[in-house]
């Protein structure tokens, strides 16, 4: 399998859309604005570090092969 950070991101997308599924099926909706409150901050921060890895890529040093 792949590992890289497209695929954790995916993974990171089924996680919170069966746990957004769980949420609203076991609370009320007025209770839905917490839940997607948190997940929009953790979007936020999740697209803010993709975009910081394509502008700032780490130093050749740590991405060469032995």
């Amino acid at each position: 399998m792949r590992r890289n950070y497209w695929v954790y991101s995916i993974g990171l997308a089924v996680v919170w859309a069966v746990v957004l599924g769980i949420w609203a099926l076991k609370n009320n909706p007025s209770a839905l604005n917490r839940f997607l409150l948190v997940f929009g901050g953790f979007a936020i921060a999740w697209i803010s570090g993709t975009i910081a890895r394509y502008i700032y890529p780490p130093p050749k040093k740590w991405t060469q092969s032995d």
